[in-house]
């Protein structure tokens, strides 16, 4: 009898984690202000509801990232790199899956409240 309790209390456990795992991953963000960054640098700070449908490219070095807005959403649509991750990628549409280009060190994410801080020292 106990060892049923301690299973039952063992898979609510697994399966409230997985929930919230599931809506974290998976939350639309509740804000529309992006940032793109290099190097941990803001080259652009974006609000896409205020922004028209446009493209524009970021270089880097011998290459370069094409970025589309439209209707509201972001992305990178071409990228002079080998792998091409951030194209595939797709549209960015949630705060814990950026879009990042690795071998041109780019990354579009969704702004959030603490994004002034980059560590915290003691």
């Amino acid at each position: 009898m106990k060892q049923r309790v301690l299973i039952a209390v063992a898979a609510a456990i697994f399966a409230a984690g997985i929930v919230g795992c599931l809506l974290l991953l998976f939350a639309p963000s509740d804000h529309n202000k992006v940032l793109i960054r290099r190097d941990g640098e803001v080259l652009y700070s974006l609000d896409l509801s205020k922004e028209t449908n446009r493209t524009f490219v970021i270089p880097y070095g011998g290459s370069s990232n094409t970025i589309e807005i439209r209707d509201g959403r972001i992305r990178v649509l071409e990228a002079e790199c080998p792998d091409k991750v951030c194209v595939r990628t797709g549209w960015l549409s949630s705060s814990a899956i950026p879009i990042v280009c690795l071998p041109n060190h780019l990354e579009i994410s969704f702004a959030s409240g603490n994004d002034d801080i980059d560590a915290v020292a003691e």
